[in-house]
């Protein structure tokens, strides 16, 4: 199980009882600016701080005769604080509510959700500790490139999500704003004080500009910085699936006792988190699509985007740090099979020192494309009838003519393909 999101913390910042908690919350912000203003009494302030209140049920009444969730909202409230409620709402339009609540939830999700990454960041850098000499080979279009270690290609990890926590903190600042700018965004009945009181109280700054919304590019950037993790995840999942097939086999997932891998084949062992994840992430990626769409609203407002909203914000936020989690679990556990690696590295007796006998031919004199043939040459025979790279240069004249057998062997020395590995770790302060 996973600790975080088995507490539930960030399913609760969308349920309809927190939701309508945010809504409260804003209301109670205006009237405290309105209070400092001197527009409410300090009496009929405290009035409304002891009472206000709401029922879900009783909203849910409320809205299936008004069909309009904040006024049957304000209803409820309204019922609640008696008298001085007279003074809750004043000069506002629904989307003040709807809009800067809206900022409250993506600002605590955004808190959670950059926990998680931390976490993640922290057990992948433990692993890059743990495999900094952990020989594997490098693959570039899939095929065998030269040797690395597995450590470096944790550093990636790390890059991706180091970038990506940047990234989300910049989106989430530029997503602290609210609005209590009333009907299309003209401050017609309320003072623009008001909103800057307000969003300070709630922790937040005036957006520069609002219409009767807040602009959805903003919202659009946020759902979109989460499609970008998304993909992060994805990218680790997909890499951690091929590191599992059976052929390869250097990395695999935890398997528990008395898991089961297929209800038909009891030697099964599957990537089942690399592959949900990747399926998770598609459905991530295509909420962003809903987010763009929502960016062009008519003229001051409608409310197109609001159904949407309801359905993508929840479940992206929800899903990213169900994914995070889920990765930083499964990144914990994986099993690396260090023996596999070092021989994936050296097959075809060592196919993958190519280039280095390239490079220690052209030394000899011989131009690159006569040194390039040589060396494919002996490296294609080598793989294509499962022999040995360095026993074919060995047994070659035309090589043996340029290099001797001590040259030959000083290319296949991987120590020499980790001299500055202690350099890219640097750059991590590992």
């Amino acid at each position: 199980m996973i600790e975080r999101y088995s507490r539930e913390e960030m399913k609760r910042i969308w349920e309809l009882q927190s939701k309508f908690k945010y809504y409260l919350d804003v209301e109670l912000a205006v009237c405290k600016a309105y209070n400092k203003t001197g527009k409410i009494p300090d009496s009929a302030l405290k009035d409304i701080m002891e009472k206000a209140s709401f029922s879900v049920e009783r909203i849910d009444e409320i809205e299936k005769e008004v069909r309009h969730d904040v006024i049957a909202f304000l209803t409820n409230v309204n019922e609640n604080v008696g008298e001085n409620s007279r003074y809750i709402h004043m000069g506002m339009t629904s989307s003040d509510v709807i809009d800067t609540a809206l900022a409250l939830q993506m600002q605590d999700a955004g808190k959670i959700i950059l926990k998680d990454i931390e976490e993640i960041h922290t057990t992948i850098r433990n692993k890059a500790k743990e495999h900094k000499n952990t020989i594997c080979i490098g693959r570039s279009h899939g095929v065998h490139a030269e040797p690395m270690t597995f450590g470096v290609k944790l550093c990636g990890w790390l890059d991706l999500f180091e970038r990506a926590k940047r990234n989300f903190e910049y989106v989430l600042e530029e997503a602290r704003v609210g609005q209590i700018s009333g009907p299309v965004g003209t401050y017609s009945n309320i003072d623009p004080e008001i909103e800057k009181l307000a969003c300070e109280y709630l922790g937040l700054k005036p957006a520069k500009f609002s219409t009767q919304v807040i602009a959805r590019d903003i919202h659009a950037r946020f759902i979109q910085s989460l499609s970008v993790i998304g993909s992060i995840i994805e990218q680790i999942a997909v890499e951690l699936r091929h590191l599992q097939r059976t052929e390869v086999l250097e990395v695999e997932e935890g398997f528990s006792a008395g898991q089961k891998g297929s209800s038909a084949m009891p030697h099964k062992k599957n990537p089942i988190s690399g592959e949900n994840l990747s399926g998770l992430s598609r459905i991530v990626r295509s909420n962003s699509i809903a987010a763009l769409e929502n960016i062009p609203l008519w003229h001051e407002r409608d409310i197109s985007h609001s159904s949407a909203e309801r359905i993508i914000f929840p479940d992206t936020a929800i899903l990213i740090d169900y994914m995070l989690n889920r990765l930083n679990d499964t990144v914990k556990n994986f099993v690396v099979h260090k023996e596999n690696m070092l021989k994936n590295t050296n097959m075809f007796g060592g196919i993958v020192f190519s280039q280095k006998v390239l490079l220690k031919l052209c030394e000899k004199g011989l131009s690159r494309e006569e040194g390039y043939k040589l060396v494919q040459r002996n490296a294609l025979d080598a793989f294509n009838n499962n022999g040995s790279f360095i026993n074919n240069l060995l047994d070659d004249k035309e090589v043996t003519s340029k290099l001797n057998t001590d040259e030959i062997k000083s290319c296949f020395i991987i120590e020499d393909y980790l001299k500055n590995i202690q350099e890219i770790y640097n750059r991590f302060d590992i």
